[in-house]
């Protein structure tokens, strides 16, 4: 369940949108409860977004299933998400998803043993001139080389330190 703290900012979301129109606020919970609940949603934690919103558990299954912004098991720390849609891969992501691969010694869904990354593939995140890029929690990181993924890996295992 949310910290009473949370609880009042679920209400504050979903008061945005107009009676009845509860399931507006589904993705803003969903992250919500992400950020809550340890970075991924277990099913428990959807049911509880779903009674929140009084909605069916399956309309919230459909959402959080659709978006790859949504992790459905637990992740690392330091989640690598890497666009490969057209422009990226015509620039050399599957080059750089092969080199985290090698590089993590895990494969694309993985989580490092010491459970500090986790390496996930994903469609067109808009930046398609910065290609190849990934996301790295809110930011996003652009013109992806080897050397460039071995500095974000070093700045990220000097951070969980």
């Amino acid at each position: 369940m949310f910290s009473e703290d949370k609880l009042v900012k679920v209400k504050e979301i979903i008061a945005r949108y107009p009676e009845g129109k509860q399931k507006s606020a589904l993705i803003p919970l969903l992250h919500l409860a992400q950020e809550e609940f340890g970075g991924w949603l277990s099913v428990e934690t959807m049911d509880y977004v779903a009674s929140l919103l009084q909605l069916t558990p399956i309309e919230v299954y459909e959402v959080a299933t659709f978006y790859s912004m949504f992790n459905l098991k637990p992740v690392g720390k330091y989640v690598f998400e890497v666009c490969q849609t057209g422009p990226c891969m015509l620039n050399g992501s599957d080059q750089i998803i092969e080199y985290i691969k090698q590089k993590l010694k895990i494969d694309v869904g993985e989580t490092t043993p010491d459970g500090l990354f986790t390496l996930k593939t994903v469609e067109c995140l808009g930046a398609c001139g910065y290609a190849p890029m990934m996301q790295l929690g809110k930011h996003f990181r652009e013109h992806l080389t080897p050397e460039k993924v071995d500095a974000i890996i070093e700045e990220c295992r000097s951070k969980a330190n």
